[in-house]
């Protein structure tokens, strides 16, 4: 029996709705639905997309007692497998820069390496510093791992995090980090499809949906074509038209439109503006959380160009849990069991410098000072501004930084008192002009998951006349969107489902702005001052704001410094011999 994406024989009984069943395997899943307009029950999980659509008459499910013992629905799914994605060129091009740390030549001595920052881009820059035979220190402000994928669990064990995180298949070195931990079993994979509301339509919901015996780009291109209810056929054409010369002029031509926004490169191309308003909205406050009349169009061409260039590019992922218990823990354990350290609770207040320039301590908010041998800072980048020795801001370097500022994201979640049924197992695209994308985690995350109650978890986007707002007026507003997206089930004054509790989330300053003319000010990973160096999404690489250019980012890091090796040795040496005169 075929068990990817397909129904076992069953014995059904009673009256169904949508309702969720798990086996109590916890990797086993599945969902049934009534038919809008039929009295019909359907399979939900991609029995369709596997070329079959499993269906029988309710009216032999009404009235029907179960045997004594039997349970009302017996149904054996399974979780979409994790893809193939170790045969492709960027998968191969991350595994072989992850082992030239563990298989290059070890150290003579090792270098102590401080690092300010716990996010993703710090842990990253330590683990494969520790891989290469170095003794990374990692500082971070706060009490909880992760930086922008931090999470906190409230007084009644739920977890609430900073933001809704997605993992692509086209994120190489982030699958590689997984592999590497051995942790790949934690990431939920889902069917391959994207899925997005119908705002002229309350409820009803378009895919996309990529087929899995096509490879890429031809899963995509089937996928946007068989898509009628969004886009028209002349639109698809005009749009096709358009994007031509990106695919046609490669990475050279992405990066020459850095200077326009979406909604410019898409009229200047021809495109209609209905193509922005149907589908590139959505994507824009999805990729960073502003609208395309401010994001740069490189931004957009370089995840088109990666959905569309790998067949499972596009294939998204959940963790199965909280970011910090079950990603950022075993990296910390990794870089412990090789000699690193990961300190919490340890603010990074000023960098003081030496009389020739360079960094001589970090000066922590508690008044200890660490000393080592290479310092990193690892912080979203408008607080390195803030770090800044008032030495270093006249260097061109840090001076290009002034153009990158951090973008303001709220993410919502609310628990509601019933289980809501018109949702999915994957993350969908509200289109609404106030939130970005949204989950059910109570069905998507296996920590997470309730059998009789709904956790809705929202990205408001764009956030900024929103973020010095209250969380109720924030809730409220959220509210009235889901009463568009929920007609049946959800009002905005809650005479239909109640919230139990909700968390809000404020970043004020999350990922950097990718608006247009920011490309040439992000710095490269190695800065002028010797011995110090950079990483985060903002710092240069081709994943642009995102967890998968954060990790690449401490890659590029750790490979700068071990490239500095000789250099870096020689300075400490020097050092050291000023300190005994």
């Amino acid at each position: 029996m075929n068990i990817i994406g397909s129904v076992s024989p069953m014995k059904l009984s009673g009256t169904i709705q949508r309702r969720y069943w798990w086996h109590p395997n916890p990797d086993k899943k599945c969902s049934f639905h009534k038919c809008s307009g039929s009295n019909k029950l359907e399979s939900f999980r991609n029995s369709e997309f596997m070329g079959f659509k499993m269906k029988a008459p309710i009216w032999l499910l009404k009235d029907k007692k179960p045997r004594h013992g039997a349970s009302p629905l017996q149904v054996f799914c399974k979780d979409f497998p994790r893809p193939e994605l170790e045969n492709t060129v960027s998968f191969l091009e991350a595994a072989q820069l992850s082992s030239s740390f563990r298989n290059g030549p070890r150290p003579r001595k090792p270098l102590k390496v401080v690092i300010a920052g716990a996010g993703l881009a710090g842990l990253s820059t330590a683990k494969y510093l520790a891989d290469a035979g170095h003794k990374p220190i990692v500082l971070e402000a706060r009490d909880v791992l992760g930086g922008k994928v931090a999470a906190w669990k409230d007084n009644d064990g739920d977890w609430y995090e900073t933001g809704l995180h997605i993992f692509f298949g086209a994120y190489p070195n982030m699958q590689n980090l997984f592999g590497e931990l051995g942790i790949n079993d934690r990431l939920q994979w889902k069917e391959h499809s994207m899925i997005f509301a119908m705002p002229n339509k309350p409820g009803e919901f378009s895919r996309f949906d990529f087929p899995e015996i096509l490879p890429a780009p031809f899963n995509g291109i089937f996928a946007i074509l068989r898509n009628s209810e969004m886009l028209t056929w002349p639109e698809k054409v005009r749009f096709a038209l358009g994007l031509l010369p990106a695919m046609l002029g490669g990475q050279a031509y992405v990066e020459a439109q850095d200077g326009l926004t979406v909604t410019e490169w898409m009229r200047r191309q021809g495109v209609p503006d209905r193509v922005t308003d149907e589908v590139f909205i959505a994507m824009s406050k999805a990729l960073n959380f502003i609208n395309p009349d401010e994001l740069s169009m490189q931004c957009i061409l370089i995840a088109l160009n990666r959905f569309l260039q790998e067949k499972h590019g596009s294939k998204m992922a959940f963790l199965d849990g909280n970011p910090p218990e079950r990603l950022c823990k075993p990296i910390v354990d990794h870089i412990e069991s090789l000699g690193g350290e990961v300190w919490v609770n340890s603010r990074t207040q000023k960098i003081e410098l030496n009389p020739d320039g360079t960094v001589k301590h970090f000066l922590l908010s508690s008044g200890n000072i660490i000393s080592g041998d290479v310092y990193v800072i690892a912080t979203p980048v408008d607080i390195l501004k803030l770090l800044l020795p008032q030495e270093w801001k006249d260097i061109l370097y840090f001076k290009k930084l002034e153009k990158l500022v951090g973008v303001p994201v709220i993410n919502v979640h609310i628990w509601f008192d019933r289980k809501l049924k018109n949702t999915y197992d994957h993350l969908l695209f509200s289109r609404s002009p106030l939130l970005s994308v949204y989950a059910d985690m109570s069905v998507t995350c296996k920590e997470y998951y309730d059998p009789d109650r709904s956790m809705l978890e929202l990205v408001f986007a764009p956030a900024e006349q929103w973020i010095s707002c209250s969380d109720q007026e924030i809730v409220d507003a959220t509210m009235q969107e889901l009463a568009k997206l929920f007609p049946d089930e959800i009002a905005a004054d809650q005479s239909k489902a109640k919230i139990l509790k909700y968390h809000v989330v404020k970043t004020p300053r999350s990922v950097y702005k990718t608006v247009p003319d920011c490309e040439p000010c992000r710095p490269l990973q190695r800065s002028p001052v010797k011995g110090f160096y950079l990483a985060g999404d903002y710092t240069k690489q081709k994943y642009l704001a995102s967890m998968e250019g954060a990790v690449l980012s401490g890659k590029l890091c750790a490979q700068a410094i071990t490239q500095d090796y000789d250099v870096l040795v020689a300075q400490a040496a020097q050092r050291e011999v000023q300190v005994s005169i």
